[in-house]
């Protein structure tokens, strides 16, 4: 079974290196790069951002970006926000793609929230179309509410009851 660590991106040093994953070409449609994510980050900090590189020991393979336990005021004041706890970007470098690389790092996610209070429940969404994630999400465990958000699919994840 493939492992890795989540690294909090806090300094110059590991930006830099996340801006060098690459994505698949054609996954452009379904998840934005590195660089639009921290930038959406910025943007978007009422979705409380939490931003990790992805590492197999000291090989970096992706990136990931989470809601970080918005307040259930700010959940109620902006519809367009999921939460408390959102997986928000995974993104896999192209060359790592395929290896179990986004699996782990689920599983780390998941490991980290299981820490967290009130966390019975990850939601994540999903773009539709031809090369979308959502089968990804479904295989890990995820299942679509029937909602949509910002033309996406919202899944969610019971963490009370998943073998992860």
């Amino acid at each position: 079974m493939t492992t890795v660590q989540l690294r909090d991106i806090v300094n110059d040093a590991p930006r830099a290196a996340a801006l060098d994953i690459r994505r698949v070409p054609g996954q452009d449609r379904f998840v934005p790069s590195v660089e639009e994510s921290l930038q959406e980050a910025v943007d978007e900090a009422r979705a409380y951002p939490r931003i990790w590189s992805v590492y197999d020991g000291e090989q970096l393979v992706g990136f990931v970006m989470i809601s970080d336990g918005i307040p259930a005021e700010r959940l109620a004041a902006d519809d367009d926000l999921i939460g408390p706890y959102y997986l928000w970007r995974l993104l896999i470098d192209k060359r790592h793609q395929h290896r179990g690389y986004g699996t782990a790092a689920l599983n780390e996610v998941v490991g980290y929230l299981r820490a967290r209070p009130g966390t019975d429940v990850r939601w994540t969404s999903a773009a539709q179309g031809d090369a979308t994630p959502k089968p990804f999400y479904e295989r890990y465990g995820f299942v679509p509410t029937g909602e949509i958000v910002n033309d996406e699919v919202v899944f969610r994840l019971d963490l009370t009851s998943s073998r992860r």
